[in-house]
């Protein structure tokens, strides 16, 4: 009973915890219904036009994530600077943030630019899909990327603005800025896919224009509200008069944010590649895939946004030297994440029958996003502990365990096992994810004996 009680906080603890954590909810929420809808217009373009769409969507999954983790090693920086009260340290990572995100910005463009229709082929499989079926879904796909790719520069202005903003505390202007985008994406979306208001009727690429819009405007929003605001974001004033980094400071974010990049690349590869050897099953089953994970998505923002949190308080409390007090602040919010998660699982398991059946596709498609959506219903709890275990070894600068815990997992189990199934059996495509997901009940495992150790809570600012 005293070990239940220690994972309960206070009134305290539980109202600065919503108030940081509603805004992200919120914005996520916006975010995933916003997709959601897209997605089922999209869907109504047929099963080519989601497959095609859900190919591009894979090989920016890895080019976020690159992003994401390549930011991250920054990140921590920005809390435990900002935890200190180190403005100076809070704009240098800021600054380590906009050289890293245009370097890769950039590859990012031209690897898509020259080699976007290598990438599509690799998730087409001749065994199993019919010769029309391959050639509609790669020009979709084709068609999708044109304009998708020139998104990669104001996507990444924009992470690097509103990662900033969230790690000094204002969580306000993301959200406004993320609610704008979606809105903006969800009109353009109707506009240009169906061709309304005098508009050309684009299809799949009516989509990714939008997209891009959208994107357009969440920068500029969010960067004039950043500059409008500079008072209270002190780190802005003079962030761009020059570029310098302080080479200890360089040094000391680049070590730590290695393996957080490796970590972000790796993982999101693998699990791209995972994505494929479900796809070797035929563009039935990615089509499939695509329309859980987006249903999926409204289902995940609070465990998504709860893993945030924890980077943002407990890096907060480090940067402080509140060793003790962080510890006892993660388990309090890794155990609130995971028990209302278990909630959030049995709602998606009760929506699983019907939210599918919303999109214009075949009926064997709809059956299996609903098969797949049981099985994220009852792993939800488990993926939430998870990611909140990676957040807490990320707060606490441990970015090699992270790197062994995430990616290192996902190339040597998660991909290998899907890899193995989907080409050397005949077990069927739920079995088979069923298997895959399962693995993660190992992670899980791991990731209790990192935290119940507790050496990864320390202080890294000089």
């Amino acid at each position: 009973m005293h070990k239940i009680k220690g994972l309960i906080g206070d009134k305290a603890f539980y109202r600065r915890l919503v108030l940081l954590v509603l805004p992200m909810i919120l914005q996520q929420g916006i975010s995933s219904a916003v997709n959601l809808l897209d997605n089922v217009m999209v869907g109504s373009l047929g099963t080519a036009a989601i497959s095609g769409v859900a190919i591009v969507n894979q090989f920016f999954f890895v080019f976020h994530l690159t992003i994401f983790g390549g930011l991250a090693g920054a990140s921590i920086f920005s809390s435990q600077y900002h935890g200190r009260g180190d403005v100076d340290g809070v704009r240098y990572a800021f600054r380590y943030k906009i050289l890293f995100g245009l370097v890769v910005s950039t590859f990012a463009f031209f690897l898509f630019k020259v080699f976007g229709s290598n990438i599509i082929g690799l998730y087409l499989n001749k065994e199993t899909t019919s010769a029309a079926d391959l050639a509609a879904t790669m020009a979709m796909a084709q068609q999708y990327l044109k304009y998708l790719v020139w998104g990669t520069f104001p996507f990444i202005i924009t992470q690097c603005f509103s990662g900033t903003l969230r790690e000094t505390g204002n969580t306000f202007y993301p959200m406004i800025s993320g609610i704008i985008s979606m809105l903006v994406n969800l009109v353009f979306n109707y506009i240009l896919i169906f061709g309304k208001f005098g508009f050309p009727q684009m299809g799949v690429a009516g989509a990714a224009l939008a997209t891009l819009l959208a994107r357009l405007v969440e920068t500029s929003f969010i960067s004039l509200m950043t500059y409008y605001n500079r008072a209270d974001n002190p780190f802005i004033i003079g962030a761009f008069k020059s570029l310098k980094i302080p080479m200890d400071i360089f040094k000391n974010i680049l070590f730590r944010g290695l393996p957080l990049l490796a970590n972000e690349f790796i993982w999101s590869f693998s699990t791209s590649a995972v994505a494929q050897s479900y796809a070797y099953r035929g563009v039935e089953v990615l089509a499939a895939m695509n329309i859980s994970q987006t249903i999926s998505q409204l289902f995940n923002v609070f465990f998504f946004a709860m893993g945030n949190s924890v980077a943002i308080i407990v890096g907060q409390e480090l940067g402080a030297g509140n060793i003790e007090g962080a510890k006892d602040l993660d388990k309090k919010i890794i155990a609130f994440n995971v028990t209302v998660t278990m909630m959030v699982g049995l709602a998606l398991a009760l929506a699983a029958p019907y939210v599918p059946h919303i999109y214009n596709t075949e009926l064997e498609v709809r059956n299996l996003a609903t098969s797949f959506l049981f099985v994220q219903a009852f792993m939800l709890p488990i993926y939430a502990f998870n990611h909140s275990t990676y957040f807490t070894l990320r707060a606490g600068g441990q970015t090699y365990i992270t790197f062994l815990f995430d990616s290192v997992f996902a190339a040597l189990i998660s991909f290998p096992l899907a890899y193995f199934i989907s080409r050397h059996t005949a077990l069927g495509i739920i079995t088979m994810y069923m298997i895959v997901s399962g693995a993660d009940f190992i992670k899980g495992t791991i990731g209790f004996t990192f935290l119940r150790k507790g050496n990864w809570a320390k202080t890294i600012v000089l």
